[in-house]
Formats: structure tokens, sequence, C-alpha cells
């Protein structure tokens, strides 16, 4: 049997302009299909159109997927796949202090070809305002603490649809975002464990290599102690930012 949620993406988790966060879109499904699957097996969310946002749709999830549906269009699909696809997703972690220096050269302050994005848009005011910038070598880097009403119930732990979405932006800003404008066409990940409100994460971004207009990249989000919280890999999709405008 087929469990079956209405979901309102508000305008606060947007991406571009009138169109979801890729991160926190996936998250919605990845969560809603990670419950049903084995331990051998992670979550694969393909966003197949912009998700609209401030419009109520339908999210439909059993053991072999999940979809999100704007009345008869299909706006993302998740099905599992093996673990293994994520094997080269660790990024080889950095201190905290490191990550804070290359927040310094965060491109996305001056040149972000998507300003509202929930996670990493500095027009965005009620974003999680992470800042990935460049380590030098293909790898990216940033601190995150996440705030209070990113957790759901008394345990004072951070709900892990917005752990997909702070492993997002990380991997994009591997990318040339302002030479190679792009949006999030996959997401795979795997969640380790939650981190707490307050606590001091660090995320990652790498460059993996591209193909087309598709470039791939991976991230992974460290908590305050080194130890892995989430790693995924992303696929990237070139477009014209004027699309979205």
């Amino acid at each position: 049997m087929n469990d079956r949620e209405a979901v309102w993406i508000a305008r606060r988790f947007q991406g571009p302009e009138r169109s979801g966060n890729g991160g926190y879109v996936a998250g919605r499904l990845g969560t809603a299909l990670a419950g049903a699957i084995d331990g051998g097996l992670v979550p694969q969310v393909t966003l197949r159109m912009p998700p609209p946002v401030e419009r109520e749709l339908e999210l439909v999830a059993d053991s072999e997927g999940a979809r999100l549906l704007d009345g008869e269009s299909l706006v993302a699909s998740a099905v599992p796949v093996s673990a293994d696809f994520l094997a080269d997703a660790t990024v080889d972690p950095v201190l905290p202090e490191e990550a804070r220096v290359a927040e310094a050269s965060y491109r996305g302050l001056k040149n972000h070809p998507f300003p509202t994005c929930f996670v990493c848009g500095p027009a965005n005011k009620d974003g999680l305002h992470l800042k990935p910038g460049p380590l030098g070598d293909g790898r990216t880097a940033c601190t995150w603490k996440p705030a209070a009403d990113l957790a759901t119930g008394d345990d004072g732990l951070v709900d892990e649809v917005f752990l997909w979405a702070a492993l997002d932006c990380p991997g994009g800003w591997a990318i040339d975002l302002e030479g190679r404008p792009s949006v999030l066409g996959q997401l795979t990940a795997c969640i380790d464990a939650r981190p707490h409100v307050g606590e001091a994460c660090v995320a990652l971004g790498r460059y993996l290599g591209e193909d087309g207009r598709k470039t791939f990249t991976a991230s992974t989000l460290y908590d305050a102690d080194g130890r892995v919280l989430a790693r995924a890999r992303h696929t990237w999709i070139t477009v014209d930012p004027a699309m979205f405008n």
C-alpha cells in the first residue's frame, strides 16, 4: 500500500526564485523512502522539473520508491540504489578553522546565480547561510551551526531533511557556478547520524568530473568531533539562470 502525504514547499525553502531548493526537496522524498528500505540501500532522488513553491503537492511512497506530484506532473522521483554508489562520496575533512578561512572566499556573496537559495543564498534571510568556499584542490568547505527551528521533537536533533539540504550546495560550489550556472538534477545521500541544534559542524564538497551539461560532485557533513554525519553524490545540470526569473 502506498503512503500518501500532502507536501507544501514554503517560499523559505526555495532555490532559484519561485522554485524549491533541490537538496530540501530531495530530502522530502529521500527521508520518506529511507525508512522503508534495507540497510544496504540508499535513496537516489531525481528532480524532473523545477519544484513549485507555495502549492500543494502530493508525495507517494512505498518500499520501491517515492514520487512527488503536481497534479499529473512528476516533479521528482526516488528509488533505492546500492550504498556502494556512495563509495567515493566521503570528502576528506578539514579543521573548523580551515573551513572558516575558506568561507572568506565564498563567491556566492557577490555573484550568486540564485541568491534566494535556502542553503547558501545571501538574499534568503531564513536560510541556512552556508558559505562553501574553495580550498584550492577541487574541494569546498564551510561551517554550519544548525538553528533551533531545524529540529523536530524534544531530542534537539536536526531533522534529516535539513541534512539533505546542507549536503546540496557544498557540492554545487565545487563547480564554477559563475561560469557554469547549474541546478541539482540528482542527489543520492546517506544519513548516518543527526547533529544537535547549535552543534559546530563542517560541510565539504568535491568536484568529481563532468560530461556535457552534467557535472558530478560529492559532499560530506562532519560533526563537532570530526565524525561523518552524512554523505552524498550529486549530478548538476547546466542552465540559463534567466529561465528561473
